[in-house]
């Protein structure tokens, strides 16, 4: 039977020392993080996951500040709110929620946020920096399921570890930080050939594609560490994540839950990220 990874409460961990690192910001140098959240149009998730941003922000003590607006906005309108806050010093982050409205270029609006500011990790320079092993800005969703490996001592050096989707939010980046950390990776996909047979080579198994409970036991190597990224809803509406956890769990050594795994761990590396992007204005890094 699977341990549990936890990641809600390592994340109220993590935050609680957050909310420390900013207070001794605050003092020692009289600044507070800022974070800026872009809502186009009307999006429940979106909704969902931008007030749970808001709490979070204003728990771990920053200046948070949301910016709604409708689903009709233009794309040059988009852009020059993005430049006002790239101006702005008293924000140290800036966030434009996915996905936007079909008439807006997502590209050219992540393109424009200034790389020292993109707190999410999309800009190509950031994923330029993370492909040559000097990462500063990170995909908060593989940023998260790092430090849950590293908290739950999982030893990646010489391990395989199987990823399975290639977006460029969760696969790709993270392939590159389980390599930094001298793992041998296999990035799989949709056109994996025999992928339950590759997966099930995985010391490490890690599942973003957005399908619920693709991965059955028939992909799990025994004993290993499964990382379910997925969240999906069933016919009755539950949450459910891209692994069938009933069958998976006894196989596995260790398991994220969902809810209660990765999620949480998403938007304490987004303030982790904005804290250190505020820690990099005082101390005048050479991005």
């Amino acid at each position: 039977m699977a341990k549990l990874i936890d990641g809600k409460a390592l994340a109220e961990k993590i935050q609680g020392q957050l909310a420390h690192k900013v207070a001794e910001l605050k003092a020692e140098h009289g600044i507070v993080p800022g974070l800026v959240v872009i809502l186009v149009g009307d999006n429940s998730a979106s909704q969902v996951y931008v007030r749970n941003k808001e709490r979070s922000a204003l728990a771990a003590g920053f200046k948070s500040e949301t910016v709604r607006l409708s689903d009709s906005t233009s794309e040059e309108e988009l852009l020059n709110i993005i430049e006002h806050y790239n101006q702005d010093s008293a924000f140290h982050g800036i966030l434009v929620q996915l996905p936007l409205p079909a008439h807006i270029n997502d590209k050219r609006i992540l393109l424009a946020i200034d790389p020292k500011k993109d707190v999410d990790g999309f800009h190509p320079m950031n994923t330029g920096h993370l492909w040559n092993g000097r990462p500063q800005m990170v995909p908060c969703t593989p940023a998260g399921i790092m430090e849950m490996l590293h908290e739950y001592e999982v030893d990646l050096e010489g391990k395989h570890a199987v990823i399975i989707g290639r977006s460029n939010i969760v696969g790709k980046p993270m392939a590159q930080l389980l390599l930094d950390k001298n793992a041998t990776v296999t990035l799989t996909h949709s056109r994996t050939r025999s992928l339950p047979e590759v997966a099930k080579q995985g010391d490490v198994l890690i599942v973003a594609i957005g399908q619920g409970h693709f991965v059955t036991k028939e992909f799990v190597k025994e004993g290993a560490v499964v990382i379910d990224v997925g969240m999906n809803r069933d016919e009755d509406g539950k949450l459910i994540g891209d692994v069938k956890f009933d069958e998976v769990e006894p196989i596995a050594s260790l398991i994220t839950p969902v809810p209660g795994g990765v999620g949480p761990m998403t938007i304490t590396m987004l303030m982790e990220q904005t804290y250190q992007a505020a820690l990099r204005s005082v101390t005048k890094y050479d991005y």
